[in-house]
């Protein structure tokens, strides 16, 4: 008999068992990290993410877990719903608290069910709780988001709306430099590449790559003033704190990837981005001041540079930014699942779902356009 139980906090829950159950290293769904979202306070009741992981248990022995949330606003998640909420307020209608399985502040897909069992079955027991948990919790809908496309298809049902999405990823056809990589491009593209390269080092700067114990207390300190200062700029606080990032270096360093630009002896930028064993994760990044084509060589060419030299297969950089499309990142769907209590607003997301998808089908055949490879041309 399968039973479902709630942990309002992750401590609750063993780590060796919830990294034992995971069925990938995708370092977004360790132990360590979600916990350093929650005890750093980023990820809490107060900051809008109420944690409520939900275990599946058989006769009381916990064989799944789910990240779960309950949340009163919709920041942090990359996978826009304010015009459905603004649409119930205007019908006088509440759209929070809701429940969402994800990852905080990280676009990333990944499993969504931690489990060793096939998950088949699993995800279908959820699936048809789903109306059950929010009844119970008080929730008005329930997102799904970024799941694998296995899990996006077994939660396919006529009352959990799928939606379509677009990223752009970068993979490695088994290149042996930069300079190989770039040998796929058409010459205009390369040409803009190099230049783009150049320039950063015509300004004096150059890079450093540091991972697991190379990282320096110092160093994660004076990354996340960069970082902080990037939203410091649109007026507004950094999601993350700088606790996080610490407890990140303290419990998980050999997952982690710190580019720091240098202008002679004198950080001025910096990128971090996450690793596992065939990908890297290109995540948070910050400057002070503005460098010509000091992001593109940070956040972008440093990590296919280090892909490259570490065999990685892929280089997941984000959500969001056209812009990468002619540096080789091809646009990739992404997905998202949605059940929403209110049956008269059904129809009516279902509609916004079908126009949505129509237009990032087309956006993404426009994009692919656009690759900078040879084929393209």
């Amino acid at each position: 008999m399968l039973e479902i139980k709630f942990s309002h906090k992750i401590s609750d829950i063993d780590k060796n068992l919830w990294n034992q159950l995971s069925p990938t290293d995708n370092p977004f769904l360790r132990y360590e990290f979600l916990h350093a979202l929650e005890e750093s306070g980023s990820a809490s009741a107060q900051s809008g993410w109420q944690p409520i992981h939900l275990q599946l248990q058989d006769n009381g022995i916990t064989i799944a877990i789910m990240p779960l949330y309950l949340k009163n606003h919709s920041y942090g998640e990359y996978v826009f719903d304010w015009a459905w909420a603004d649409a119930y307020q205007q019908h006088g209608l509440k759209y929070y608290p809701k429940l969402v399985c994800a990852i905080p502040f990280s676009p990333v897909m990944g499993p969504r069910l931690l489990t060793q069992q096939d998950p088949a079955p699993l995800l279908a027991t959820i699936r048809a709780q789903i109306p059950v948990l929010c009844e119970k919790l008080g929730a008005n809908s329930f997102h799904l988001l970024f799941p694998t496309e296995y899990e996006k298809n077994h939660l396919a049902q006529p009352k959990l709306m799928l939606r379509k999405g677009c990223q752009y990823q970068w993979f490695n056809q088994d290149y042996k430099s930069f300079e190989h990589f770039l040998s796929y491009f058409t010459s205009r593209k390369r040409k803009n590449v190099k230049k783009e390269r150049q320039k950063v080092i015509e300004q004096g700067i150059s890079h450093i790559q540091l991972s697991g114990h190379e990282i320096s207390h110092q160093q994660i300190e004076q990354f996340y003033d960069f970082y902080r200062m990037t939203y410091l700029k649109r007026g507004r606080e950094a999601y993350l704190n700088k606790d996080f990032f610490f407890k990140l270096q303290e419990t998980m360093p050999d997952n982690l990837l710190l580019v720091i630009a240098m202008q002679g002896e004198r950080p001025v930028a910096s990128a971090l981005s996450f690793k596992d064993s065939d990908t890297l994760y290109g995540r948070y990044w910050g400057c002070f001041d503005e460098y010509d084509s000091l992001h593109f060589e940070t956040c972008y060419y440093q990590g296919i540079d280090y892909c490259i030299q570490n065999n990685l297969k892929r280089f997941d950089s984000g959500a969001q930014g056209e812009h990468k499309i002619q540096r080789g990142f091809q646009p990739i769907a992404t997905w998202s699942s949605h059940y929403v209590k209110e049956v008269g607003f059904n129809q009516a997301i279902k509609n916004f779902i079908a126009e949505e998808t129509a237009m990032v089908d087309e956006q993404m055949i426009e994009l692919s356009k656009f690759l900078p490879f040879k084929a393209n041309e």
